[in-house]
């Protein structure tokens, strides 16, 4: 197994599979990603174990030699309970990780020759494994934003279109999203409101404090400045860039999401749009990871979804 972890360095899709064919060289591959070498019990954290065979043949399921309970790597992660094959998924990992944009439960459905309703739950559970085990603390200069995803109005239907101005304003389908970036990671989160009282606790938490804090002229920022340098970009004037200072950053990474949304996924509601935050947040963040990097880390940071969970109001 550390052989094969040692080895197994890919570049491409193709060398991926060259390198990993079967689904017990995905298991092992995982094995050495998940446990480094030492088979550690789920239940017990407890490293003694032991191999069991059937028949003679060991196929990845060990014993704890303190609790008694029998494991596989796959326990506790987004494999366990899968009746789809450890290739498969890493067919899957591997395209959803690398593609920039991501890719459609249809496409992914068509590519693995399963349905669209196991491959949508499949990209359920991998989102899930993007999300950043715990939120990092921001530092230097940081651009802050938000936006608004979801339909234009004038693209509904007139009846949908004329409920929608009956109820007196044009963006009550759509999601705020508020973000922010430094030189090296953003942090996308859907809120309920931009206003004040929604953004401002969410740097404060996430920013350290005297960092340099660069926002548009939007009132919800008023105030920043008790806290941070504030550097106000007044594009009401027409103002895009004050020397150093602009929100480029954060503007490109909208452009980034929203095209991945509607480009590839054409929706995204409100309950799972999270989910897609954080998966171009990944993109984002692992930019200049390396192939194995971007593949490894939703396998070490993978997490058992239900699918009762993943589709519950």
């Amino acid at each position: 197994m550390e052989q094969l972890t040692a080895l197994a360095n890919f570049n491409s899709l193709i060398e991926m599979l060259e390198t990993l064919p079967t689904d017990t060289a995905c298991r092992e591959y995982l094995e050495g990603v998940i446990w480094k070498g030492t088979p550690a019990c789920p239940h017990c954290k407890s490293v003694n174990s032991y191999k069991l065979t059937t028949k003679g043949i060991f196929n990845g399921q060990y014993k704890c030699g303190d609790c008694k309970e029998r494991y596989n790597v796959k326990d506790g992660t987004m494999f366990e309970g899968t009746h789809i094959g450890l290739k498969k998924w890493f067919i899957a990992i591997y395209v959803f990780s690398l593609h920039k944009k991501g890719i459609s439960s249809y496409q992914l459905a068509s590519d693995l020759a399963i349905t669209q309703q196991t491959a949508w739950y499949l990209l359920g559970r991998i989102r899930l494994a993007f999300k950043p085990a715990s939120m990092r603390v921001l530092k230097g200069k940081i651009q802050c934003d938000e936006t608004y995803v979801g339909g234009k109005t004038r693209n509904m239907h007139k009846a949908k279109r004329d409920m929608v101005y009956a109820a007196g304003t044009g963006a009550v389908h759509m999601n705020p999203v508020f973000g922010m970036v430094n030189e090296g990671n953003v942090i996308a989160i859907p809120v309920e409101e931009t206003n004040g009282r929604t953004l401002q606790p969410i740097i404060m938490n996430q920013v350290e404090r005297g960092a340099t804090v660069v926002t548009d002229g939007h009132g919800a920022y008023a105030g920043l400045n008790r806290h941070f340098k504030h550097e106000v970009i007044n594009h009401e004037a027409g103002e895009f860039a004050r020397g150093q200072f602009n929100t480029n950053g954060i503007e490109n990474f909208w452009s980034h999401l929203k095209r991945g949304i509607y480009g590839i996924y054409h929706h995204a509601s409100g309950k799972h749009l999270h989910r897609y935050c954080d998966e171009f947040a990944f993109r984002y963040n692992f930019r200049k990871n390396t192939v194995n990097e971007k593949f490894n880390f939703p396998l070490q940071n993978s997490q058992r979804l239900m699918y009762k969970v993943l589709i519950a109001k």
